[in-house]
């Protein structure tokens, strides 16, 4: 599936890429599309045409399953810090937490630092222990010493839930953003996305998948660090300059009195109450360490010391985004809040709020062309559908593995099969993700596509978590209870939110009012599992469990020293 393959695909993906050019233009039928731009799309291209080369090179390198999930162990602890940060930071971060910013103020801070501050927990509790236990995903760690079958089971259909709404949220933004920046179809731009996202995962692997995350990541934060330096020069390098002028500007953009625009620098406008902000909190700080696209990052280095050091790398980087996120939020209060160029003034007048052109989504797009132009403007669109791709395809090969290593290899045949069949099954649920990736894509158009990000957070701090932090740290969990423990906080999780006021009122509408008052379940469903898994490990007294409780010696020993594990280079 090389060679030839490659090559038609690759022919096939640059056709449809400048059939989409050829193509591309405003909708009139569609008020939010706008005129084509060029440099977004020309540097959309050269990106798209370097990474396609990558994954030439990387097919050449992919001979095995291990290569294909992990890229035989052989990637360095910076690159795979740089790699992970490329994975985590999303066209969501970009976009929308500069865009919380602008229109909440402070509290945007809020998701800025719920992002951030999962990482220690990542580093001091899991990434070791992760890498010395493991060695493709997830559940080869939480079915260690547990019974393989129904924990392996359990821990498949999380992680593929939570790559599901995942890659909905990611497919859905990327639609959007090409139909609102290039001017193309949704659905043209949908499918441009799901081949492209094919070709990386289905010939290259984890190793074309880590570089496109690494240029990725370097691209972005460029940009980034760019629009920060440029809105930092015009306030003398001074927050409190910044602070200052843009309550100046909201007060003036919004016509309303200096007192009401201080609510910006305060708390209250993106959370309505405690609980939920509060659940929201626990569940981007949680759901982080329980992330499967994340967690099979660990996997890709040689040793739990470069796992370590990936975990450094990459908190670094992306706190430094983060922080940067928040002051291209206040850029935009600034450059463009008062700019009429950027304002869409017709639905002001409907509203009586601040509108974007295309959306208040697009507050970090309209400033990287105040600040440099058409040119820097097509740059950020381009690195933001870079961005997509290189999560989308870090999703896919997660789901990928859930498939074929822990649904085929080790729950259908028993661990009875060998790597051939196994990679050839990896293809096949390559290319099914990808069709299924597109047509959610397309039926969930008019979506939410936050709270979908916030759902797969959620499922993650509610049914990967505890089930994993438990299997690693206590002796206690058996198979029942971490069965029903995950059993309980997945179905926990999904349930409160489809019975929220954001999904049971704004999205489904069947009724005026919700049956769950409150928008994050994390608060409820996370302790839920724990105490789950905790009761009925407790409450287990048969013979398997106690033979599962007598090898947790065995796996606390390697999981601090990794001794055990097979081969020079742990695979």
């Amino acid at each position: 599936m090389k060679g030839s393959s490659l090559r038609a695909i690759s022919i096939a993906l640059v056709g449809l890429c400048c059939y989409t050019v050829a193509v591309a233009g405003p909708d009139l039928g569609a008020a939010e599309q706008q005129a084509t731009n060029w440099p977004a799309i020309i540097m959309f291209m050269i990106f798209v045409g370097f990474t396609l080369l990558i994954t030439k090179w990387a097919a050449g390198q992919t001979q095995s399953t291990e290569d294909f999930y992990t890229a035989g162990g052989g990637i360095s602890g910076f690159q795979n810090g740089l790699a992970i940060a490329g994975d985590y930071m999303s066209a969501a971060s970009f976009l929308g937490i500069s865009a919380l910013v602008f229109s909440s103020g402070f509290d945007g801070l809020l998701y800025s630092l719920g992002f951030m501050v999962g990482w220690p927990i990542v580093l001091f509790l899991i990434a070791e222990r992760l890498r010395n236990l493991g060695k493709f995903n997830l559940s080869d760690v939480v079915s260690f010493r547990l019974e393989e079958k129904p924990v392996r089971t359990l821990a498949a259909c999380s992680s593929l839930v939570v790559v599901a709404f995942y890659l909905i949220a990611q497919m859905v933004g990327a639609g959007q953003l090409i139909k609102l920046l290039f001017g193309l179809n949704y659905n043209i731009a949908v499918v441009v996305v799901g081949l492209l996202m094919t070709a990386y995962v289905l010939f290259g692997g984890m190793l074309a998948t880590t570089w496109v995350q690494i240029i990725k990541a370097v691209m972005l934060l460029s940009g980034a660090t760019f629009m920060a330096f440029m809105v930092m020069k015009s306030v003398d390098f001074s927050f409190s300059n910044m602070f200052t002028q843009a309550i100046g500007v909201y007060s003036e953009a919004h016509k309303t009195g200096m007192g009401d625009a201080l609510k910006i620098m305060g708390p209250g406008k993106l959370t309505e109450n405690p609980i939920d902000a509060l659940s929201l909190g626990l569940a981007l700080m949680f759901g982080t360490a329980g992330l499967p696209h994340i967690l099979m990052r660990f996997f890709t280095v040689k040793d739990a010391k470069e796992a370590r050091k990936s975990v450094v790398v990459a908190t670094g980087f992306i706190g430094y985004f983060y922080l940067l996120t928040f002051i291209i939020g206040f850029g935009a209060i600034l450059f463009v809040a008062n700019n009429p160029q950027f304002l869409d003034l017709a639905k002001m007048a409907v509203t009586g709020k601040l509108e974007l052109v295309g959306g208040n989504n697009m507050a970090a797009i309209h400033l990287s062309e105040a600040l440099g132009g058409d040119l820097f403007m097509g740059f950020i669109s381009a690195v933001a559908f870079a961005t997509i791709l290189a999560v989308v395809a870090g999703l896919t090969l997660s789901g990928v593995s859930a498939i074929s290593h822990d649904l085929y290899a080790n729950v259908f045949k028993k661990g009875q099969t060998t790597p051939e069949s196994e990679m050839k099954v990896s293809r096949y649920a390559t290319l099914g993700l990808a069709v299924f990736a597109m047509i959610l894509g397309i039926l969930f158009e008019k979506q939410n596509v936050a709270f979908m990000v916030g759902l797969a957070f959620s499922v993650a701090a509610c049914a990967n978590f505890p089930v994993l932090v438990l299997s690693m740290f206590w002796k206690g969990l058996t198979t029942r209870g971490a069965v029903i423990g995950g059993i309980v906080g997945l179905v926990g999780a999904v349930g409160l939110i489809v019975l929220s006021k954001a999904v049971w009122v704004d999205t489904l509408g069947i009724s005026e009012t919700a049956p769950n008052p409150f928008n994050g379940p994390a608060l409820f469903a996370m302790p839920l599992s724990f105490l789950c898994c905790w009761f009925f490990s407790i409450t287990d007294k048969s013979a398997r469990a106690e033979k599962e409780r007598k090898a947790f010696d065995a796996q606390f020993v390697r999981s601090q020293t990794g001794i055990g594990i097979s081969g020079a280079s742990d695979h």
